[in-house]
């Protein structure tokens, strides 16, 4: 089963976005991973079963894809994530609060935090996805939502007088 690049754009860019921003925290990077993905899939003969297959294996390339811009050279030499952070809009306080802790965690936890929550991926599909079992999975998520905890409670102790 084959469908078009412009039918998966249209159907799937927006999950794309948000699993390459939840890996490289940069806009910019995140819109590059986004068309990189969607051209390896054009340049790719491979037959997929259903939708959810192709979904899969878009997540699964815009991941890898996402992890390769992290590590490239000018990548690290860029503005801060505060930077970012600071040009997003958001409804009310909390949500930024979260963003930020959400965004500062080790990247093994905020790749499957963002995937199961965000994207609404069961731990099966996550491990299928990350090649990883499924205890790696939960076990990732449990830490990943412990640092969350964490953090933000530190942070609302803090601003309490």
């Amino acid at each position: 089963m084959r469908r078009p690049v412009s039918f998966l754009a249209e159907r799937y860019a927006q999950s794309l976005y948000r699993a390459a921003f939840a890996v490289c925290r940069s806009p910019q990077d995140a819109e590059d991973v986004v068309q990189e993905t969607l051209l390896s899939y054009f340049r790719s003969d491979k037959q997929f079963e259903t939708d959810e297959h192709i979904r899969a294996w878009l997540i699964r390339v815009a991941v890898n894809k996402a992890k390769n811009a992290t590590v490239c050279f000018w990548r690290r030499n860029r503005r801060s994530l505060e930077d970012y952070i600071d040009a997003l809009t958001f409804e009310d306080a909390a949500d930024r609060d979260l963003l930020d802790a959400v965004l500062r965690l080790p990247e093994r936890y905020r790749i499957v935090i963002h995937l199961f929550y965000y994207e609404d991926y069961s731990i099966r599909e996550l491990a299928g996805l990350l090649n990883l079992s499924e205890g790696a999975v939960k076990s990732r998520l449990s830490r990943g939502r412990q640092q969350l905890r964490r953090t933000l409670t530190e942070e609302w102790d803090d601003e309490e007088p």
